[in-house]
């Protein structure tokens, strides 16, 4: 006797054998090793993301005190030494990129390791250790070709798709903020070299740009020392990382160059005889040029020292013909300055310098 089935089962049967499988995650899901997993890598993304594309956000909120903790490590460590301090930037940098990777190749690890069944061992039946999912994940983040492993099901596959992703996209940010950091350490470099080439002390710049009669000579420096300080200022505000890479000769080291240019800065614009002075718009470019780099630098937990430097020395200008105002206006206007001279002496200070001033004969 023949059987008869119904039209409804049939179609159903021929649904189940035409229509793919959905996709799902293979085995049971482990959920502690998923949030696990997403808060690493969510993490490492975003501080990537942060570091190396927000230009006003400057450093990432992990990156930040990674900085901070590595330069004060090495502050209590120097013991008078300040040439180990030589030694942050590059730490700091290489520590930072080091962290993004660890980061994005545990979250990634485990989430794999949230599915059971999430990879197949392609040489074998036995089950997928975390060595060999820490192994997948290294190739598949770094394009390193295939390997022993493959995905188990589609959900997997675009899990693996997206770990491939995340790989290239953090080599591709990594490189190319590398890049820029160097570039911005060569830049600060060469404004410190080109201040502190002309003189190492205020009165010493003022002095070498008096002709006998005005400031002249002084008019494409300053303007060239202001746009190449605006430079590093902006530089230092999308890079903080930039403030740690301390240089271990004074004539490279941007906080004492820039002590030096705004000493001059001051002593020209406020010491000097008004009847003397250079173009005043040329001083106020300088001098917003040092208010941007302190703005962009004072992000940084740094503290303005609790006194300011030493004043600079009238007498020394006057010996070379340099007609000043009277030292009771000077001190008078050096006090209005002392918020902002005390914060220029505090970068200088937290980099182990002393302040630039006259030396003795």
């Amino acid at each position: 006797m023949v059987a008869l089935t119904s039209p409804v089962s049939a179609v159903s049967v021929a649904a189940n054998q035409v229509s793919p499988a959905p996709l799902q995650l293979a085995g049971d899901l482990q959920l502690f090793y998923l949030v696990v997993g997403v808060t690493l890598a969510v993490a490492g993304a975003v501080d990537l993301l942060w570091t190396t594309l927000w230009i006003d956000g400057g450093a990432g909120p992990l990156t930040t005190p990674l900085m901070v903790w590595t330069w004060r490590g090495l502050q209590s460590l120097r013991r008078g030494q300040s040439r180990l301090l030589s030694l942050s930037g590059p730490l700091i940098l290489a520590m930072t990129l080091t962290m993004w990777v660890v980061l994005l190749w545990a979250g990634w690890t485990f989430i794999f390791a949230s599915g059971t069944n999430a990879l197949n061992y392609t040489r074998g039946a036995e089950p997928v250790s975390w060595i060999g999912r820490i192994y997948f994940v290294a190739y598949t983040m770094f394009t390193m070709g295939n390997g022993d492993f493959s995905p188990t099901s589609g959900v997997w596959q675009i899990v693996t798709a997206l770990a491939n992703g995340s790989g290239m996209i953090l080599i591709t940010l990594s490189v190319t903020y590398l890049i820029n950091v160097l570039q911005a350490v060569v830049n600060a470099r060469s404004f410190a070299s080109s201040v502190q080439g002309i003189a190492e002390c205020s009165e010493a710049f003022v002095r070498t740009g008096w002709d006998g009669e005005n400031f002249d000579e002084h008019a494409i420096p300053l303007d060239t020392f202001a746009s190449k300080l605006s430079t590093v200022a902006a530089q230092h505000k999308a890079f903080p990382i930039l403030h740690y890479y301390r240089s271990s000769r004074r004539q490279q080291a941007t906080p004492m160059a820039v002590g030096v240019f705004d000493d001059a800065l001051t002593m020209l614009r406020f010491g000097v005889d008004p009847e003397h002075r250079p173009n005043e718009p040329l001083l106020e470019t300088g001098r917003s040029s040092v208010q941007s780099y302190l703005q962009s630098v004072y992000s940084l937990p740094i503290r303005p020292s609790d006194r300011p430097p030493s004043a600079p020395n009238l007498d020394v200008v006057r010996e070379e013909g340099v007609p000043t105002v009277s030292d009771e206006e000077f001190d008078g206007r050096l006090a209005d300055l002392s918020d902002r001279r005390r914060r220029v002496l505090g970068i200088v200070e937290s980099q182990a310098w002393q302040w630039p001033s006259q030396r003795e004969p």
